[in-house]
């Protein structure tokens, strides 16, 4: 379906009008064509089809979003989405219905309650070569009430690449670099496996041992932070942050390895429903906001400070501040200028 697009964009880029008048097939028209289509869940070519819509609408309204890529045939990410029509989605003892393919043993992380219905399960396998089910359902649930937030149940972070972030009471997170601690092993298993032979089945087996090392870094770090943010979720109800580019920031030599290691935009996502469930607010305020350069006793902006200065004294009150405490308390107190 992309090739195809592709073939009458080009064709056709310069008149919209023909465009519009020489429509793709769709993918019920392509199984006439190839019959191993028949073999596939109808409702997976159907998601495909939307997802193909979606990208290349959104093309369409922002050149600069780039046109539709084929998928790679090397990258680690296979996922298909079907939808629940009439129970072909559902679990039984301990299975999961699949059209298609029908039931298949699951390890169940929690039961779907009562009165939830399944609309749709995308299936993923990772690179270590597990499978995982993701389910939606849909469920009627009253609006939490609105916790109301003030200077003593909200608090500020200010984001920090050795101790993850410094908050407006003064602590650190201080999150383990778990990327940093396994970077001697992984090092060493990606050199094993650059010596193997290109897909021989010690090289398959080897490529395995390293996505399972990667993996276990990733689930060691979901894990923290799931734990921190709802630790702060139950604590405050107002959490307010920056709104850095971190993926601007990883580019840089310097930082590059440290702002990945932290994953803070992922931390940031957490947060964010976590706080929303429970009636609470995450307030991001804009990047260019001088956090660091106004002093928090009398507001004025010290232009002259650089990032080697990690504790400054205000040229106009005299106050002495350390420069990521300063950060997080006007964070915060910006936030609650914004929701007042």
């Amino acid at each position: 379906m992309l090739a195809e697009r592709k073939e009458l964009y080009e064709k056709y880029k310069d008149d919209k009008d023909e465009l519009k008048e020489h429509p793709p097939k769709t993918y019920s028209m392509w199984k006439h064509e190839y019959q191993w289509l028949y073999e596939i869940d109808n409702l997976a070519l159907a998601n495909v089809q939307i997802q193909l819509q979606t990208a290349y609408r959104n093309f369409f309204r922002n050149k600069s979003v780039g046109f539709p890529r084929f998928k790679s045939k090397k990258s680690s990410e296979r996922s298909y989405t079907t939808n629940n029509q009439n129970g072909t989605v559902r679990i039984e003892c301990g299975k999961l219905k699949l059209p298609k393919i029908g039931f298949v043993k699951i390890k169940l992380h929690r039961d779907i309650p009562e009165g939830y219905k399944i609309k749709s399960v995308t299936i993923s396998q990772n690179p270590s070569g597990k499978y995982y089910a993701s389910i939606l359902t849909e469920y009627e649930k009253d609006a939490p009430e609105i916790v109301p937030a003030t200077e003593d149940n909200s608090i500020g972070l200010d984001y920090s690449s050795p101790h993850f972030y410094v908050d407006s009471n003064g602590d650190t997170a201080d999150m383990p670099h778990f990327y940093r601690e396994a970077e001697k092993r992984l090092a060493r298993e990606q050199r094993k496996l650059s010596k193997m032979v290109k897909g021989s089945n010690n090289y398959k087996k080897q490529k395995n041992r390293v996505a399972l090392a990667y993996e276990k870094v990733r689930n060691a770090r979901a894990d923290w932070q799931h734990k921190k943010s709802k630790e702060l979720a139950d604590k405050y109800s107002m959490v307010v942050v920056e709104d850095i580019d971190y993926r601007a920031m990883a580019k840089g030599l310097k930082l590059a390895k440290s702002t990945n290691d932290n994953s803070f935009g992922q931390f940031r996502n957490m947060l964010e429903y976590k706080l929303a469930e429970r009636g609470k607010r995450l307030i991001t305020i804009d990047k260019w906001f001088p956090s660091t350069k106004t002093c928090g006793v009398c507001g004025a902006v010290n232009s002259e400070l650089t990032l080697a200065d990690r504790a400054w004294t205000c040229p106009h009150c005299g106050a002495h501040h350390d420069r990521d405490l300063n950060a997080a308390r006007n964070i915060r107190d910006k936030g609650l200028s914004m929701i007042a």
